[in-house]
C-alpha cells in the first residue's frame, strides 16, 4: 500500500512538473537574471566608489571625506540592484521603496543636526576656505586648525587648549584666516601732546619703523595724522611685514615708538584726576560754623 502511495505522489509531481513546465522555466530565467543583475551590480558599484575616491584624492580632498563619499555612492548602487533584482524575480517593489523611503525620512529628522553637519564638512572640505596648520577665527573660536573631520574641526588654541567646532555653526558664522596671506599690515594709534610738532613727530615715527628690517618697506608705510582728540593729537601708522612676524613686529615697535618719543621730550597724555577742597560757612543752631566741602573734578588730560 505505501508502495502504491509514492508511485502517485510521483505521478502526480510529475504530472504538475509537465503542466507547470512554462512557468517554472520563467521563474529560473528571472532568478538567473536576478543574480546576474547582483552580480553586475556589485561590480558597477565597486569601480565607481573606487573611482570617485581617486578623483576625489587627486584633488586633494581630505581622506575621511573621500573615503565617505565613496562608501555613500557605493552602498546607494547596491541599494539599488537589489532593489532591481527583487522586481525582476516578482516582487513588488512599490511597497519596499515605501518602506525605505519612511525609515529614510525619520532616520534624517532623527539625525538632521548630524546630517547639517556632514553637509557643511563636504563643503569645507570642497571649498577650503582653511586649511590644517592655518590660524583661524570661526565664529569667536580662534587657533591653529589641527584637522578637518567630516562632521567637526579641531582646533588649537594660543594656550594649548584643544576646541571641536561643529561645522555646522562654522559655515553659518564668519571664517576669518590669519594664516591665508604671507603678508599683514599692523596698524598703530600713537597720541601726542597738542604741544608737539605733527612734521617732527611724523619723522621720529617713521624712522622707528624703517629701522626694523622685519617691516616690508616696498609694501609702503602710512603714517599720518588721524585725529585731533580732547586732548592729544593722535597718529596712526600702517606697516606690512609677514604674518608669521606680525605679533612681534607689533610688540616691537610699539616698544621702540615709546623709547624715540621719550628721547625727544615728546609728551603722551594720560588721565589725571584733579581734587578741589572748597571751605563754606554755615550756621547751626545760631551759630556760625566753616564746614569743610570736597568736590571732585575730573581735569583734561595732562602730559607728563
Amino acid at each position: 500500500m505505501n508502495d502504491l502511495n509514492v508511485v502517485g505522489s510521483l505521478n502526480h509531481a510529475g504530472g504538475w512538473l509537465v503542466r507547470n513546465q512554462a512557468l517554472l522555466l520563467s521563474f529560473a530565467v528571472n532568478i538567473l537574471a536576478a543574480i546576474a543583475i547582483i552580480i553586475v551590480g556589485m561590480i558597477v558599484a565597486r569601480l565607481v566608489s573606487n573611482g570617485i575616491s581617486k578623483l576625489l584624492m587627486t584633488r586633494n580632498v581630505d581622506k575621511t571625506v573621500a573615503d565617505f563619499l565613496s562608501a555613500l555612492v557605493r552602498y546607494g548602487i547596491i541599494a539599488f540592484t537589489l532593489i532591481a533584482a527583487l522586481g525582476r524575480i516578482g516582487v513588488q517593489t512599490t511597497s519596499v521603496i515605501a518602506v525605505l523611503g519612511a525609515a529614510g525620512l525619520a532616520v534624517g529628522l532623527a539625525l538632521q543636526g548630524s546630517l547639517s553637519n556632514f553637509a557643511a564638512g563636504v563643503l569645507l572640505v570642497t571649498f577650503r576656505p582653511f586649511r590644517t596648520g592655518e590660524y583661524v577665527d570661526l565664529g569667536g573660536v580662534a587657533g591653529t586648525v589641527i584637522n578637518v573631520q567630516i562632521f567637526s574641526t579641531t582646533l588649537k588654541m594660543s594656550d594649548a587648549k584643544i576646541v571641536v567646532v561643529p561645522n555646522g555653526k562654522i559655515i553659518a558664522n564668519n571664517i576669518v584666516n590669519y594664516s591665508r596671506e604671507p603678508a599683514r599690515r599692523n596698524e598703530f594709534i600713537i597720541g601726542v601732546a597738542y604741544e608737539a610738532d605733527v612734521d617732527e613727530v611724523i619723522e621720529l615715527l617713521r624712522s622707528v619703523v624703517e629701522a626694523d628690517e622685519r617691516v616690508l618697506q616696498d609694501m609702503g608705510i602710512q603714517i599720518g595724522l588721524n585725529e585731533l582728540a580732547a586732548s592729544s593729537l593722535n597718529f596712526v601708522v600702517r606697516c606690512w611685514s609677514k604674518s608669521n612676524d606680525l605679533q612681534a613686529v607689533y610688540w616691537d615697535l610699539l616698544k621702540n615708538f615709546k623709547r624715540a618719543l621719550d628721547a625727544r621730550n615728546i609728551g603722551i597724555p594720560y588721565p589725571q584726576m584733579d581734587v578741589h577742597l572748597y571751605h563754606t560757612r554755615g550756621e547751626v543752631d545760631g551759630q556760625i560754623t566753616d564746614q569743610s566741602q570736597n568736590k571732585t573734578e575730573i581735569g583734561a588730560e595732562k602730559t607728563r
